[in-house]
């Protein structure tokens, strides 16, 4: 089992519910176990388009058998359940979900990298974070 950390974020509908709802859907996924969960914070968003609303950020520690990028994909369909389309980098978006620390790999791949490479210039996913530590 991997030691894992995850951000998890809403700016778009019902933001709380939205995090719960992804916080239950994770709960659920085979071999897999939240250890802690954060508090929500309100963040001012970040790069993207002008006047989004705030987000609301928490992060995960959890526990996993599943590798690296299967639960990549897990977490996007996560996402695409909970109603999250694609739009403008760093736009709105009802649910994000990143793997911020996945045991102690170095991943650099086209699809993941791990560790986050911006979650230390981040102070919305340094704070929920350092609540899971």
């Amino acid at each position: 089992m991997a030691i894992c950390y995850l951000s998890i974020g809403s700016n778009l509908g019902n933001r709380r519910k939205n995090i719960k709802l992804a916080v239950k859907r994770i709960s659920i996924l085979e071999d897999t176990q939240i250890l802690k969960e954060s508090k929500c914070f309100d963040t001012l968003p970040v790069g993207g388009p002008d006047n989004q609303r705030n987000y609301l950020n928490a992060a995960l520690k959890i526990q996993t058998k599943i590798s690296p990028l299967n639960l990549l994909k897990k977490l996007k369909n996560i996402e695409k359940g909970l109603g999250r389309v694609a739009t403008v980098r760093f736009g709105p978006r009802i649910i994000d979900l990143d793997i911020l620390l996945y045991a102690d790999k170095l991943i650099k791949s086209r699809k993941l990298t791990v560790p986050h490479p911006r979650m230390f210039k981040r102070d919305f996913v340094i704070r929920p974070l350092s609540e899971v530590l």
